[in-house]
């Protein structure tokens, strides 16, 4: 297999992973973020805090949708087991977007905060 051949599976997998509910809201969030982090100029060190917060949940989602359609396959019937395993799934997704979204709280707050000690001072 080639080399650009690999890649284009793996942006189909995106496209494909684009189209599930769950990951246009994340994706929208991960817009607003940086459209909220840009008039901030947020300092590189805390680009990079934002941007792994925002990679690793987009990656979770995406292997989420992963296990959710490996378990759909292999038993379509939903079983507890199954039930179980989708659960688990989803709830890896939850707990590191509730971290990110405190992380991305404790980040851009600091800015937030300056802009408005800013406004306030030079009025």
């Amino acid at each position: 297999m080639s080399f650009l051949k690999s890649f284009s599976y793996a942006f189909k997998g995106i496209a494909s992973a684009l189209k599930q509910r769950n990951m246009k809201i994340i994706f929208v969030c991960a817009v607003l973020t940086i459209v909220v982090a840009v008039p901030l100029q947020v300092k590189s060190t805390d680009w990079c805090i934002l941007l792994i917060c925002i990679g690793a949940v987009i990656s979770l989602e995406m292997m989420n949708c992963a296990i959710e359609g490996i378990v759909d396959l292999v038993h379509p019937q939903q079983g507890e087991k199954a039930g179980r395993i989708k659960d688990i799934a989803a709830g890896a997704v939850l707990i590191f977007s509730i971290l990110s979204f405190i992380i991305g709280v404790i980040t851009l707050g600091k800015y937030f905060l300056s802009f408005l000690y800013n406004i306030t001072n030079n009025q």
